[in-house]
């Protein structure tokens, strides 16, 4: 009798923040990322100079969660829901942790993109959701197989989830959302008339 079963899973973490730890106020946090945007003289060049869209943090803070009370109590937060997702993943840390690596803003506007990547020398990376507009981008998730498939046919539109070469994923406000770093993935074109506020992340083995 034949058999037929799924290998090598590519594992996606979603949860509400509040699942695990103290509730980070949503309107608390988009005040801040604004005001963090409006003073951020630095990244607001590295954004006109690098043709960035919006605005990111990126390039210019590197201690947002010593800065700001609210993003300490989100990254206590964040530290539970990676534990759980190392969990699942099933990762030996040798005694080990992970460890917060860096933390910043997004500020996509109207017609802005962030176009396909991945994180290099982080573990998981992962992204929560401070305003979700109604027509903001879903997160674009690719099959890491991608390069390797060279001639092979495309798949039906009515694919399977787990066969289907690109996943789309629409966030809610107060998600957050986990993946190995490794995994390519983009923000397309956003189509809403407000800003898509999110906060993205990196944590490393240490």
């Amino acid at each position: 009798m034949s058999q037929i079963e799924s290998l090598f899973a590519t594992r996606l973490y979603r949860a509400r923040l509040s699942e695990l730890g103290k509730t980070v106020d949503p309107q608390e946090l988009e005040s801040s990322c604004y005001s963090i945007a409006e003073d951020d003289e630095a990244g607001q060049e590295w954004c006109a100079e690098n043709g960035y869209p919006g605005y990111t943090s990126y390039a210019s803070l590197t201690d947002l969660p010593w800065r700001f009370p609210i993003f300490k109590a989100l990254v206590k937060v964040l530290d539970k829901h990676v534990a759980a997702f190392a969990e699942d993943l099933q990762f030996d840390l040798d005694g080990r942790k992970l460890t917060l690596e860096d933390l910043w803003i997004n500020i996509l506007p109207e017609g802005g993109m962030h176009a396909s990547h991945i994180h290099p020398h982080s573990v998981i990376s992962g992204t929560t959701y401070v305003t979700m507009p109604k027509g903001a981008s879903a997160l674009k998730l690719e099959d890491p197989r991608s390069a390797m498939m060279m001639a092979a046919p495309t798949r039906l539109k009515d694919a399977r989830r787990e066969l289907r070469t690109f996943i789309y994923v629409e966030p809610e406000v107060g998600d957050v959302l986990l993946w190995e770093s490794w995994l390519r993935h983009e923000v397309p074109m956003n189509q809403a008339e407000d800003e898509r506020i999110s906060v993205s992340f990196n944590y490393s083995w240490s």
